[in-house]
C-alpha cells in the first residue's frame, strides 16, 4: 500500500511539474535567472530578490533609432512618448467617437508633410489644431499615468536607444496582475492621440540636446565611423527637418512591424513567485500576435579601419577632442577583450591614461569609454585641454599611450586587478533590481546567451597580456575618427518656431471604464515597514577613541566605512580643494603612482566631501581588502607630501575648470538657483581666483592635517561582525586622537522673498531655463509633513500631477516642469515654494503666465486627488530603507530634530486627509505668494518687458554667481 501511495505521489509531482512552463537557467548564476519563451515568441527574464516588496520591470522591443524610416528619423523616440497616450480601452471616454477625428488628423499630417509652401502649411496646421481640440473633448490625458498611480507604480519612464526602446515601471509586488493586464493592452492596442502637443515636447528635448556638445561630438563620431549604417547616418532624436514633418501613418506601420511578441522581452527582478508570475504573463501577453515576417536585420561585418577621418563640431561649452575606433558589436566573442582593453587604457585610478596623463596633469583630463551597441561597438577617447594647450597636443598625448598599449608597455597586474574591478562592479549591480533588469535587457537586445553573461568573469580571467596586445594591434589602427569640438556658433542649428496651439482639454475627472475596473480590483495590502533606528543601528566605541555606528551586510562581500568630521566649509573653505589635491600626492613611503596602483589592486576606493554641514570620507570596496585599504587611507591622510610641481599644475587646472564651468548651461543654472536661495552668501565659502593663485602647496596639505585634529566618528556597513570590525580597526585605523573640540554648526540663512524680482543671466541657446522661489520664513513643523507631501504629490509630483498635465500635456509648453513646497532640509531652515521649467525662448511669457495661473488657482479634481493619495499610500507601504541608506536617513531625521522615522506619522495621517484639506493648504500657504525668479537664456532672443512684469530685472554676471 505504501509503495502504491509513494508511486501515486511521484506521478502527481511529475504531473504538476509538467504543467509548469519550461524555462532556461544557468548553473552558478548569482541572480538565479529564469528565462521563459512563450508560444508567440515573447521572452521573459525573471530574477527573485526579496529585499523590498516591489518588482522592477522593463517591457522592451528590439527596435530603436536605427529602425527609423529614413524619411522620418526620430520616429522610434517620439513613438516612445506616444505609448503613454493610451489605447482603445483607456485614454479615451469613447474610442468610437474619437477614431474618425484621429483619422482626420493622421490624413492631414500626410498632407502637411508633403506641402512646402509656408502659408499653406500654416493653414493645414490650423486645421490639425482645430480637430485636435475637438478630439481632446474625448481624450483623457495622462490616463496611463493614472493607471500606474492607481496600482502604486513608481519610476514610470521609457528610453530609446539605437537598438531598443524600453518601458520602465517599478510596481508593488501585489499588483503584478493589474500591471500585466495594462501593459499587454498598451502594447497590443496603442492609439496615437495628443500628437501635436506631444510633438512640442519632442522639439523641447531636441533643443536641449543642441546645448549638449558631447552629444554633438559622439553623433559626429558615429557619422564618420558608420556612414552606411543608421548608427552613423541618422540620430535617435531625428533631424530637425524630419521632426517638423512627422507621419502618424509611419508610426502605425512601425508599431505593427516591431511591437510584436517575437521582438519583445519582459525583464523582472524583485519580490515575486516566478511560477505564479509566468502564469500571469502568459495569461495577458500570450494573446499578442507575432509578426512572422519580422524584418531581418543584416549587419555587415566590421573590419579594422584603415582610413583616418576628421570633422569639427561647434557649441558653447568647453573645447574637447574625441578619437574613436569601430569594433564588432556586443554579441561578438571578443567583447570581453574590448572591455579589458578599455580598463587598461583608463579605469579612473591606474590605467595608462590615469597614471601617465591625468595624475601627471599633462592635460585638464582625458579618459576612454565604450559605446557598446548590438551591431558595432565604439572605443572612444575623450580629452580636454589645459589653458593654452591645443586639441592636437591632447590628441598626441592620448595616441602615445595607445602606442604603449600596442607595444605591451603596461603592468601585467592590471589584468588581475581589472577582474577584481569587474567582480566589484557586478556585486554592486546585483544589489539593485534595476541593475539586474539592465543585465537582462542587454542580453536580449544584443542576442547574447545568458550562459555567456554568467560566465563573463570566468572568460575575462583567462585573457592574457599577449591576447590584449594582439587584439590592440589588430583593431587600434591609424584608421581612427577624430572630432574636434570647438567653441563657436553651431551652423546646423535651426530654430523651430512656436506654432499656434489651442490648449487641449485636460478632462481631469473623466475616467474610462478600464481605469474604473483596475481601481476596483482588491489586492492583499502590503504592510509598511518603518526604520527602527534603535534596532537597525548598533553603536559602540573603538578603543574609547572613535564612536562607531554599525549595520551588518548579509547580502554580499562589499563594505563601506565612513569617517565623519563635524567640520564644514564654513570652518575651512580650503578642504574641498585640499581633497582634490590629495589625489596627486604621494607619502613619505610611497609615490603617487604606487598609491594609485595599490587602490586598483585592492578593488577599493575612497571619496571625500566637505559640505556646509560636515566632512565625510567614505572608503568602499571588497571586504576582504578593507584592513589594507584603511591602512592606506590613513597613511595618505596623515603623511601626504606636498609637491610643488603637482600643485602648480593643479591650480592651473582648477582655473581652467572654473572657466569651463561658466560655459555649461546646467552648471550656470545650478549656481543661479543657489544664489536665488542664499544671495551673496552662496559663494562665501568659495575662494576667488586671486585667493586661489595666492595659495601655497603646504596650505592644502595643512588643511587636511588641521582636520585630523578634530574628533571623528565612524559608520560601517559590511559583512564583518561588530567584534571582528572593532578588532580590525583597532589594528589598522591610526588617525590621531582629537586635540580640538568639534566646532559649532554654522547655518547659512536663506533669502526672504520680500519684493518680486528676476535674476537674469545670459546663455546663447534656443532653450530657456527658469526657476522661481518664494521664502516667507515659515518655520519647519513636522506635523505638517503629511499634508505637504500630499499637496506636492497632487500638484507637482509626477506625470499625473497638475503641473505635468497643464504645462506639458495640455499646453505643450515644456519638456520638463516641476513645482513643490519644500522644507529647508533641517529644522532651523524655513519652508519655500519653488518652480522649474525648461522651454523654448519664445514660450517664456506663456510658461510664466501658466505657472502663475495653476499655482494661484489650483485646479481641483477629486479623481486626480484620489490617485495621488493612493500612490502615496502605496509608496509608504512598499518603500524599504536599507543598507548604508539607513545611516543617511537617520542623519536626515536628526536634522529635523527627530529620533524616529517620520513616515510612520505620515502613514497614520494620510487616510483622513481630503481634497478639501489640500485646497485649504493651497489657499492658506501657496496662493498669492511673492516670488524671486531666475532666468537663464539668450538676451538677444528674449522679451525683457515680459520679465519686468514679474519684478525688477537684475542682470547677473557669471562672476557674481560663481564667486570667481
Amino acid at each position: 500500500m505504501k509503495k502504491i501511495q509513494m508511486l501515486l505521489m511521484a506521478l502527481l509531482v511529475l504531473a504538476i511539474n509538467a504543467c509548469q512552463p519550461a524555462y532556461e537557467s544557468v548553473e552558478n548564476d548569482p541572480m538565479q535567472t529564469r528565462i521563459y519563451t512563450l508560444d508567440n515568441g515573447l521572452k521573459v527574464y525573471m530574477s527573485v530578490n526579496e529585499n523590498e516588496p516591489r518588482i522592477q520591470t522593463y517591457v522592451a522591443v528590439r527596435a530603436g533609432g536605427k529602425n527609423d524610416p529614413a524619411e522620418t528619423t526620430g520616429l522610434a523616440h517620439y513613438f516612445e512618448h506616444l505609448m503613454f497616450k493610451g489605447t482603445k480601452q483607456f485614454g479615451t471616454s469613447n474610442y468610437e467617437l474619437e477614431k474618425p477625428l484621429l483619422d482626420q488628423i493622421e490624413a492631414l499630417y500626410e498632407v502637411y508633410r508633403a506641402e512646402s509652401d509656408a502659408e499653406k502649411r500654416a493653414a493645414i496646421y490650423h486645421q490639425i489644431d482645430s480637430i485636435s481640440y475637438e478630439a481632446s473633448k474625448i481624450f483623457i490625458p495622462n490616463e496611463y499615468d493614472k493607471l500606474m498611480a492607481a496600482i502604486g507604480s513608481e519610476g514610470t519612464n521609457a528610453f530609446t536607444g539605437y537598438d531598443q526602446t524600453a518601458y520602465v515601471e517599478n510596481i508593488p509586488s501585489n499588483q503584478l496582475e493589474n500591471w500585466a493586464r495594462i501593459q499587454a493592452d498598451r502594447f497590443e492596442n496603442a492609439v496615437i492621440r495628443g500628437f501635436h502637443t506631444e510633438l512640442e515636447t519632442i522639439y523641447e528635448e531636441k533643443n536641449m540636446s543642441l546645448t549638449r556638445d558631447s552629444r554633438k561630438a559622439y553623433e559626429k563620431i558615429f557619422s564618420l565611423l558608420y556612414p552606411n549604417h543608421p548608427y552613423g547616418n541618422q540620430t535617435i532624436l531625428g533631424s530637425q527637418e524630419h521632426l517638423k514633418n512627422p507621419s502618424i501613418t509611419n508610426i502605425k506601420n512601425f508599431h505593427k512591424t516591431y511591437y510584436v511578441p517575437n521582438n519583445m522581452v519582459i525583464c523582472m527582478a524583485g519580490d515575486f513567485n516566478p511560477d505564479e508570475a509566468i502564469k500571469v504573463i502568459k495569461r495577458h501577453f500570450g494573446q499578442l500576435k507575432p509578426n512572422r515576417n519580422l524584418p531581418e536585420w543584416k549587419v555587415e561585418a566590421i573590419q579594422p579601419s584603415q582610413e583616418q577621418r576628421t570633422a569639427e563640431v561647434f557649441g558653447n561649452q568647453a573645447e574637447m577632442i574625441n578619437i574613436a575606433w569601430p569594433f564588432p558589436g556586443q554579441s561578438s566573442q571578443d567583447s570581453e577583450m574590448l572591455a579589458l582593453l578599455d580598463m587598461i587604457v583608463s579605469n579612473g585610478t591606474a590605467g595608462l591614461f590615469d597614471l601617465n596623463i591625468n595624475q601627471q596633469q599633462k592635460t585638464l583630463r582625458v579618459g576612454s569609454g565604450l559605446y557598446d551597441l548590438a551591431d558595432y561597438s565604439t572605443f572612444m577617447l575623450m580629452g580636454y585641454p589645459k589653458q593654452g594647450q591645443t586639441l592636437d597636443e591632447v590628441k598626441d598625448l592620448m595616441l602615445a599611450e595607445i602606442e604603449k598599449l600596442k607595444k605591451g608597455e603596461f603592468d601585467e597586474y592590471l589584468l588581475e586587478a581589472s577582474i577584481n574591478q569587474f567582480k566589484l562592479s557586478e556585486m554592486r549591480q546585483l544589489e539593485s533590481n534595476g541593475g539586474r533588469v539592465d543585465m537582462m535587457l542587454d542580453a536580449f537586445i544584443n542576442q547574447t546567451s545568458w550562459k555567456q553573461e554568467v560566465e563573463r568573469l570566468d572568460r575575462l580571467s583567462k585573457v592574457t597580456k599577449e591576447d590584449i596586445v594582439a587584439y590592440a594591434n589588430k583593431w587600434l589602427t591609424d584608421g581612427y575618427a577624430v572630432v574636434y569640438k570647438r567653441r563657436g556658433v553651431d551652423p546646423n542649428e535651426i530654430k523651430i518656431a512656436k506654432p499656434a496651439i489651442t490648449p487641449i482639454l485636460t478632462n481631469r475627472d473623466s475616467v474610462s471604464a478600464f481605469l474604473a475596473e483596475i481601481k476596483q480590483v482588491q489586492v492583499k495590502p502590503i504592510e509598511p515597514v518603518f526604520v527602527d533606528f534603535n534596532n537597525a543601528i548598533q553603536s559602540c566605541d573603538i578603543e574609547g577613541k572613535w564612536p562607531l555606528k554599525y549595520i551588518q551586510n548579509n547580502e554580499n562581500q562589499l563594505f563601506a566605512l565612513e569617517y565623519r568630521f563635524e567640520v564644514s566649509t564654513h570652518h575651512n573653505k580650503l578642504l574641498p580643494l585640499a581633497f582634490q589635491y590629495l589625489d596627486y600626492l604621494g607619502t613619505a613611503a610611497r609615490s603617487n603612482e604606487e598609491i594609485q596602483k595599490e587602490w586598483y589592486r585592492l578593488a577599493c576606493q575612497y571619496s571625500a566631501r566637505t559640505s556646509t554641514i560636515n566632512t565625510q570620507i567614505t572608503l568602499s570596496g571588497l571586504s576582504e581588502n578593507m584592513p589594507k585599504a584603511v591602512a592606506l587611507l590613513d597613511e595618505i591622510l596623515q603623511n601626504a607630501q606636498a609637491d610643488e610641481k603637482a600643485f602648480q599644475s593643479f591650480i592651473a587646472a582648477e582655473l581652467k575648470s572654473r572657466a569651463d564651468a561658466k560655459l555649461n548651461q546646467s552648471t550656470i543654472l545650478s549656481r543661479l538657483r543657489s544664489y536665488l536661495s542664499y544671495g551673496k552668501a552662496s559663494t562665501k565659502n568659495v575662494l576667488n581666483n586671486q585667493e586661489l593663485k595666492a595659495l601655497k602647496a603646504d596650505d592644502l596639505v595643512n588643511a587636511i592635517q588641521d582636520l585630523l585634529q578634530y574628533p571623528h566618528s565612524l559608520r560601517y556597513y559590511g559583512p564583518a561582525s561588530q567584534q571582528e570590525l572593532a578588532a580590525s580597526l583597532a589594528q589598522v585605523h591610526t588617525l590621531p586622537a582629537s586635540s580640538k573640540p568639534s566646532p559649532e554648526l554654522v547655518i547659512t540663512p536663506t533669502i526672504t522673498t520680500e519684493t518680486p524680482k528676476v535674476l537674469f543671466a545670459h546663455y546663447p541657446a534656443k532653450q530657456i531655463y527658469m526657476s522661481s522661489e518664494s521664502n516667507l520664513n515659515e518655520p519647519y513643523d513636522a506635523s505638517q509633513t503629511a499634508i505637504i507631501n500630499l499637496y506636492n504629490e497632487y500638484f507637482g509630483g509626477g506625470m499625473n500631477s497638475i503641473v505635468f498635465q497643464e504645462m506639458r500635456e495640455a499646453r505643450g509648453l515644456a519638456y520638463s516642469a516641476a513645482a513643490r513646497y519644500s522644507d529647508g532640509g533641517r529644522k532651523e531652515q524655513p519652508y519655500y515654494m519653488m518652480t522649474y521649467i525648461a522651454t523654448q525662448n519664445d514660450k517664456m511669457k506663456d510658461a510664466m503666465d501658466a505657472f502663475d495661473d495653476i499655482i494661484n488657482n489650483m485646479p481641483e479634481s477629486q479623481a486626480a486627488f484620489s490617485l495621488a493619495k493612493s500612490s502615496m499610500d502605496a509608496t509608504l507601504r512598499t518603500a524599504r530603507i536599507t543598507r548604508f541608506d539607513i545611516f543617511n536617513y537617520y542623519d536626515r531625521m536628526q536634522r529635523y530634530g527627530l529620533d524616529y522615522d517620520i513616515r510612520r506619522d505620515v502613514f497614520a495621517a494620510l487616510p483622513a486627509l481630503t481634497l478639501d484639506d489640500v485646497k485649504a493648504f493651497q489657499q492658506r500657504v501657496v496662493k498669492d505668494r511673492t516670488y524671486h525668479w531666475v532666468v537663464l537664456g539668450d538676451e538677444n532672443d528674449l522679451n525683457f518687458k515680459h520679465m519686468q512684469e514679474r519684478g525688477k530685472v537684475e542682470k547677473m554676471s557669471l562672476e557674481s554667481i560663481f564667486g570667481y
